[in-house]
């Protein structure tokens, strides 16, 4: 081999590595049910998964990279046979997509026949920045930001064309959420659990679309907060409190209760009319 050679094929391994165009189509890498998608292929906008068969990935828990102004934000991306709805989870104040509660969720929604998307709002240098200053977390329009950015993403998928998209909140990714579905009317509805909708400020009256508060009757600084936001929403709303949970639904059951009010909502308000899933 020349040098020529050998430079060119350096050249080609660090394009198909950075998932420039010309790169990621195709590019899959896959251990049992779960496969790798780079950010980017050879026609993003069309192919945002990679430029791989969207009938390949159905069914498959997917870890994705997506582009959003200034960053790259990693995500796990479930998508089903048939999907009859999405939900994008906002995390907050440190939680990430690896959360065990709202990975629980997750999975719950995906019974319902739901694409889910857990998303880390933040990039891992971000996320060690604010280990030690805790502000990112509380920036709530930068995380909107992202969140309408990740939106957009998900809605190009080909196998959601047509489909509802929802965002479930924790924390402060609550009232990231609730600003983001005041500024982009693909957002059908929003759900938050001990979440924070107070930090959305005038965000809160601007929302017309239906949200559900779910909080701890024992989380009682969280409640009273959720109480004071639930009358300043614009559209429909509901407050739903789980007795005797605290802030991280820790108690046995207050997390299942949760999470089935939360499958209920967003079947109700996803999933269309003549859709026969079954929502046990």
């Amino acid at each position: 081999m020349t040098e020529i050679d050998r430079k060119e094929d350096d050249r080609a391994d660090a394009i198909r590595e950075s998932g420039l165009p010309g790169g990621g189509a195709g590019r899959r890498d896959k251990v049992g049910r779960s496969a790798v998608y780079p950010a980017f292929g050879p026609y993003p906008e069309v192919q945002v998964l990679g430029g791989s068969d969207p009938e390949d990935r159905k069914g498959l828990n997917l870890s994705v990279e997506i582009p959003v102004e200034g960053a790259i934000l990693k995500g796990d991306l479930h998508i089903p046979d048939d999907p009859v709805g999405a939900v994008l989870f906002a995390h907050g104040s440190g939680s990430s997509r690896h959360s065990p509660r709202n990975q629980f969720v997750a999975r719950v929604l995906q019974t319902a026949g739901m694409a889910t998307l857990l998303l880390d709002l933040l990039t891992d240098a971000e996320e060690r920045i604010d280990q030690e200053s805790g502000r990112l977390r509380f920036d709530v329009n930068l995380l909107a930001g992202r969140l309408l950015d990740a939106t957009a993403w998900l809605s190009k998928a080909p196998e959601l064309n047509g489909v509802k998209t929802g965002i479930y909140g924790a924390s402060t990714g609550a009232a990231a959420a609730i600003i983001a579905a005041a500024k982009m009317p693909q957002i059908s509805t929003v759900v938050s659990r001990g979440g924070r909708p107070d930090l959305a400020g005038t965000a809160l009256q601007n929302v017309k679309i239906p949200v559900l508060l779910i909080v701890g009757g024992n989380d009682l600084q969280v409640l009273k907060l959720n109480q004071e936001a639930e009358l300043r929403l614009g559209g429909e709303r509901k407050l739903e409190v789980i007795q005797g949970a605290t802030h991280l639904f820790e108690e046995p059951g207050a997390l299942e209760q949760a999470a089935q009010i939360a499958k209920e909502w967003f079947t109700r308000l996803l999933v269309p009319k003549e859709s026969t899933v079954q929502t046990p």
